[in-house]
């Protein structure tokens, strides 16, 4: 009997246990953390073996194979002695592929992936396809494997999941853009990112796809390097070259996946700013190269809900807005938020974990929307000196501290955003949890 070994009890290393153990295998779960009480509930249900608060390497080093959660680096020791010993360390994506024939959507990119695939999903779902959503957004595919049938999955895949992905293979891949992200987990080497990402153009056929932001000069540059079997479906805010998706001369969104061509006008798209034209651009290729019908994909684009905490409007209070842009963990997402944001008068939030961020990318921008900057972190001494020449600087170290700072600075007209840059793990849980607290926040100045 194979014994697999799965490291880290969160949603992905659950449902990789739940699915071995329905396969026949000898499984045993290991968390150096604590494990959800739902999650063990799970396991207990199962009649699965696991560990928390810490790993016992013979119950471990004696695996057939090992399903590793994203979270933990391949840098950590056990995992260092895993490969030593030449124990393959795989992804629950990976292990969850081997199950199913499902079609395989996958998404990657520095920003806007959750957002592109949610739209993704929300097509397919109301053309009437069983779909499922799964990685870093909906329940592990895995899971969904064990339990249940889809014909499709969207996954939404970052490059800590692609890491350990070998054989699997999408049908239809997207990769939206590439800016420095995590490069703390890449021994800040951006090259080392970029290989990352590419991953997920593995094992690719001349039957699947690959959609690209063509402008973005980070995939363009490594599309000289590495090749692909696949279809090329590039997508760009004007026609160029071979450009798939576009918007046109009236200014209509144009898709064309090879067979009839599909436009709309663009002010009945749902989402608005630049970057929510390239996630519906891609969002929208995807699902004509499942011959999705134009009118299904036409309605869908157009009422799609949007994501929480990616330019989420919370309120407006005493004619300030407030929106919450908290998913914004890198400097590019940022940029974006700040592209989208119609004047001047924006009181911009930023700080948290630092993740070896290069500010310079979102300066002009700074110099031409932001009135101030509220940093709001542990330590905002990197925010404060590289802006405080350009723009009015205020250093606080509680969400309830930045959001009175704001409060007291804004006038009518103005606009608060947090879109903070970092990671949230110095204040926060999570960066749902950052969002959520700012939500509270705001809501509470209402009732004042």
């Amino acid at each position: 009997m194979k014994r697999l070994v799965v490291l880290g009890g969160g949603e992905s290393g659950v449902g990789a246990a739940i699915l071995a153990k329905a396969k026949g295998m000898d499984v045993f779960l290991s968390d150096s953390g604590t494990i959800a009480e739902h999650y063990r509930d799970m396991l207990d249900d199962e009649g699965i073996a696991w560990e928390h608060g810490g790993h016992t390497p013979e119950l471990i080093l004696n695996a057939d194979e090992v399903v590793k959660s994203p979270g933990i680096p391949p840098s950590v020791p056990l995992v260092a002695e895993l490969t030593a010993k030449g124990i393959p360390v795989i992804s629950e994506i990976e292990f969850a592929g081997r199950y199913t024939d499902a079609k395989m959507v996958c998404i990657t990119g520095s920003n806007g992936k959750t957002t592109t695939t949610l739209l993704t999903y929300h097509i397919l779902r109301k053309a009437g396809i069983n779909a499922g959503l799964a990685g870093n957004v909906g329940r592990s595919l895995a899971l969904q494997v064990a339990r249940e049938q889809h014909d499709v999955y969207v996954i939404e895949l970052s490059s800590f999941q692609l890491e350990n992905m070998y054989r699997f293979k999408a049908n239809i891949a997207v990769i939206l853009n590439i800016t420095p992200d995590h490069l703390d987990r890449y021994d800040h080497e951006m090259q080392n990112y970029i290989n990352a990402k590419f991953r997920i153009l593995q094992n690719l056929t001349p039957r699947d796809a690959f959609i690209y932001w063509q402008d973005d000069p980070v995939i363009r540059r490594q599309l000289e390097r590495v090749t692909t079997e696949a279809r090329l479906f590039p997508f760009a805010e004007h026609q160029e070259e071979n450009t798939t998706a576009y918007i046109d001369a009236e200014d209509r969104l144009f898709l064309n996946s090879g067979s009839e061509a599909f436009t709309m006008p663009r002010a009945d798209l749902a989402l608005s700013g630049l970057h929510n034209l390239f996630n519906s651009m891609a969002a929208g290729l995807s699902a004509c190269l499942l011959d999705i019908r134009k009118d299904d994909i036409r309605r869908a684009l157009s009422d799609f809900e949007g994501v929480e905490h990616r330019l989420e409007p919370v309120a407006t209070v005493d004619g300030v807005k407030y929106i919450n842009d908290s998913k914004a963990t890198n400097v590019n997402s940022c940029w974006y938020a700040l592209e989208s944001m119609p004047g001047a008068g924006v009181i911009l939030i930023l700080g948290g974990k630092d993740k070896g961020n290069d500010y310079s990318e979102i300066m002009p921008l700074v110099r031409e929307k932001v009135k101030a900057i509220v940093a709001m972190g542990v330590d905002n001494s990197k925010i404060v000196n590289y802006f405080g020449t350009e723009v009015t600087v205020h250093d606080t170290h509680s969400l309830e501290e930045a959001v009175a700072t704001c409060r007291s600075i804004a006038v009518e007209g103005d606009t608060v955003l947090l879109s903070p840059c970092c990671a949230s793990f110095d204040l926060f849980r999570s960066y749902e949890d950052r969002g959520c607290r700012f939500k509270d926040a705001v809501k509470k100045l209402q009732n004042r």
